[in-house]
C-alpha cells in the first residue's frame, strides 16, 4: 500500500510548487490530480507574475518575493519555463484614473517598490501603437512573464529527482480521518494512499475536499476569458493593461469607467501580453458562472471592443481561438495558506484567484515552512483559514 509523508492534491501551479518545495526539503510526497499536470486552471490563464495588480501590503510583498524566487528557479531548474522580466505598463484613460494611479504608486514607492508614473509622451515612447489620447500610466520594471504549463512541469520534473511520485488521473473520493480527527489516508478512484498530512491545492475545487473532512472552504469559481491572436509582428513588448483592470479585480475601488453596456455587464478590462511563440493573449474578464468554461460570444465581443480602444492596430490582426478558465475567488482577495486546526494534518494552499502564477513559488516555500514548524517568510496571520470564522464572529 502507498504511504507518504505528505499528499498534495491538485497538480496546478500551486500544487506543483508545494510538491517541489516539500520534496526538496526531504519529505516523501505524492502529488495527486484527477487529470494531468496543469490540466485545470493553470492551463487556462495568462502568463505573468506581477506586483502592479496587487494592493499594498502582504499582497504586493508576496508577489514581489515570488518574482525573486522565479529568477532563482529559472537558473536552478533544468526545465526551461520561458521566464522573462519584461516589465508591465498600466495605462490610464482619464485624469481621474491618473490621480488614483498616482496615489497608488506613491504608496507602493514609499514601501520600496520600483514603480513610476509615465506621462502621455512616455507612454507612446514605450509602446508606440497605443491610442494617442491616453493621459499616462504606470511602468513596473520587476513584473515578469513565463509559460504556466512549463512552470508546472518544471516543478514536477525537478521534484521527481527528490522522490516525488505523481498520481495523475486519480480522482480523490474521500479523505479518511482517525478517531481523534487526524488525517490518515487519501482514497482515490484507483488506490488508497496512507498519510498524516494532506495539502489541499485544488483551487476552485478546494471546497469539495473541504467537505470530505467536514469544513466549509469559502472559495468560489470566477470565470475569465482570453483571446489568442494569430502569429503576428510585435504589437506590444510587455504586459499592457488598463488601470480599470484594478477596478474589475477589486470591488471596493470607488470609480466608474465610461464604457459600453457589454463591457460593463461582463466586467471586462483591457489586458494584452506577448508570448514567446509570437502571438499574444488578450483579456480580461471576470464573472461568476459556476464551473462553466465555455466561450461566450458577447464576452469575446467586449474584449475585442475594449482592446481596439487602447490598441487600434489590432483591427488588422485576427483572433485564432479563445479559452476560458476559472479562478479560485475569495471575498478578501487573499489566498488561504494555512493549517486547519479542526482537522490535524489538513492544510490549505488555495484561493489565489488570478494570482496563482504570481504567488506559486512563495506559497510552496511557506507551506513547506508551515509543515516543518519553521517561521514563515511572511506573517501569514491574514492568510489563515480561521479568519473566516473570526469575521463571522465579528459580524454577529
Amino acid at each position: 500500500m502507498n504511504s507518504f509523508d505528505v499528499v498534495v492534491v491538485g497538480a496546478g501551479i500551486i500544487g506543483c510548487s508545494v510538491a517541489y518545495h516539500l520534496s526538496k526539503a526531504g519529505y516523501s510526497v505524492a502529488l495527486v490530480d484527477k487529470g494531468d499536470v496543469a490540466s485545470g486552471t493553470s492551463s487556462r490563464c495568462d502568463a505573468v507574475a506581477l506586483i502592479c495588480d496587487k494592493k499594498p501590503g502582504i499582497d504586493t510583498e508576496m508577489g514581489f518575493e515570488s518574482i525573486q524566487l522565479y529568477k532563482k528557479l529559472a537558473k536552478e531548474l533544468s526545465f526551461d519555463f520561458e521566464f522573462s522580466s519584461r516589465g508591465s505598463l498600466y495605462v490610464c484613460e482619464t485624469d481621474q484614473e491618473l490621480e488614483i494611479a498616482k496615489d497608488y504608486v506613491n504608496e507602493q514607492a514609499a514601501a520600496g517598490y520600483d514603480m513610476k508614473m509615465v506621462d502621455e509622451k512616455e507612454l507612446t515612447d514605450i509602446e508606440p501603437h497605443l491610442a494617442k489620447d491616453l493621459v499616462g500610466g504606470i511602468w513596473t520594471e520587476v513584473d515578469s512573464t513565463m509559460n504556466p504549463y512549463l512552470v508546472c512541469f518544471a516543478f514536477v520534473e525537478e521534484a521527481k529527482k527528490y522522490g516525488l511520485e505523481l498520481f495523475s488521473n486519480h480522482e480523490v473520493k474521500d479523505i479518511k480521518k482517525g478517531p481523534g480527527g487526524h488525517v490518515e489516508a487519501v482514497v482515490t478512484d484507483k488506490t488508497t494512499i496512507i498519510t498524516k498530512r494532506v495539502v489541499n491545492c485544488a483551487g476552485v475545487w478546494a471546497a469539495k475536499l473541504g467537505n470530505m473532512v467536514g469544513i466549509d472552504i469559502p472559495i468560489r469559481p470566477r470565470k475569465g476569458m482570453v483571446l489568442v491572436s494569430e502569429k503576428t509582428r510585435p504589437v506590444v513588448s510587455q504586459k499592457v493593461h488598463e488601470f480599470g483592470y484594478m477596478l474589475s479585480k477589486f470591488e471596493d475601488i470607488n470609480y466608474s469607467r465610461n464604457v459600453s453596456s457589454v463591457v460593463e455587464e461582463n466586467n471586462i478590462a483591457f489586458t494584452i501580453e506577448p508570448t514567446e511563440a509570437g502571438n499574444f493573449l488578450l483579456g480580461g474578464h471576470r464573472a461568476f458562472r459556476g464551473y462553466d468554461i465555455r466561450s461566450e460570444n458577447e464576452v469575446m465581443q467586449g474584449i475585442a471592443e475594449r482592446a481596439l480602444r487602447f490598441l487600434p492596430i489590432l483591427k488588422d490582426i485576427s483572433c485564432i481561438r479563445s479559452y476560458a478558465g476559472i479562478r479560485p475567488w475569495v471575498v478578501d482577495h487573499l489566498p488561504i495558506v494555512s493549517e486547519v486546526e479542526e482537522v490535524p494534518g489538513f492544510y490549505i494552499a488555495s484561493g489565489h484567484e488570478g494570482d496563482g502564477i504570481s504567488m506559486a513559488p512563495i506559497t510552496g516555500k511557506m507551506m513547506t515552512q508551515l509543515i516543518s514548524n519553521e517561521e514563515t517568510d511572511f506573517d501569514i496571520a491574514r492568510l489563515k483559514f480561521s479568519r473566516y470564522k473570526e469575521s463571522t464572529r465579528i459580524a454577529k
